[in-house]
């Protein structure tokens, strides 16, 4: 991202949408379609086309008018500002079934992190091997994030244990935490550690209200 961009602030309702742009991209390509107008992407989206092209006018605009979007340089430029040819990498601490399903998930391979290493503290959990990853040791997480320069840490830990492996990610160079310990985290002061909090209950609970209303309404 240049430095217009760094200097703009970008709304966080843009931001949330950019992986979908990412995802609708890679699938447009995968299908050899190599142009598509704002209005075309919008019938994919079920965005309007209005809300696509003031998205992308935040980072530059990238269309041309009169022709639409070239795919995969959009695909690119999209791909560039979520960090995903940035080489990032990244831990998961707690490998329980939460964890060996993420161990075993190609979406970081496909956004471009790198799983570095997988810790636990659980005795019979630690030694054992996932691909090409034997499970460390918690105790050495300072350590190897250090070390290795890890940019993300994954938790799929128990809600009591979050707060004090907060405190000890702190103390490292660790850039992000992608949470899924139902602990509500937040940065320690003094760091700048960008902290996604991902529930899983409440997106099915809203869901299920959504069911619940549709329900209600045809009875």
């Amino acid at each position: 991202m240049n430095n217009k961009q760094n200097e703009k602030k970008i709304s966080n309702a843009v931001i949330r949408r950019l992986p979908r742009y990412f995802r609708y991209l890679r699938e447009l390509i995968r299908n050899d379609i190599m142009r598509i107008s704002s209005r075309e992407l919008s019938e994919k989206m079920n965005i309007t086309a209005s809300q696509i092209r003031q998205d992308l006018n935040c980072f530059g605009g990238f269309g041309q008018q009169g022709y639409g979007y070239n795919v995969k340089f959009l695909y690119s430029e999209i791909s560039h500002i979520l960090g995903v040819d940035n080489g990032l990498t990244a831990i998961i601490v707690g490998i329980g079934n939460v964890g060996k399903a993420l161990v075993n998930n190609p979406l970081f391979e496909k956004r471009g992190i790198k799983v570095m290493g997988l810790f636990d503290t659980d005795p019979n959990v630690i030694g054992t091997t996932f691909g090409d990853l034997t499970v460390m040791d918690a105790r050495d997480m300072t350590n190897f994030c250090m070390d290795n320069g890890i940019d993300i840490a994954v938790l799929t830990i128990p809600k009591a244990a979050a707060k004090d492996t907060l405190e000890v990610l702190a103390e490292t160079e660790i850039r992000g935490i992608w949470n899924f310990s139902n602990a509500e985290i937040s940065c320690p002061e003094g760091k700048n550690i960008k902290i996604e909090n991902v529930h899983l209950g409440d997106s099915l609970m809203a869901l299920c209200y959504e069911v619940a209303l549709e329900k209600e309404n045809n009875q």
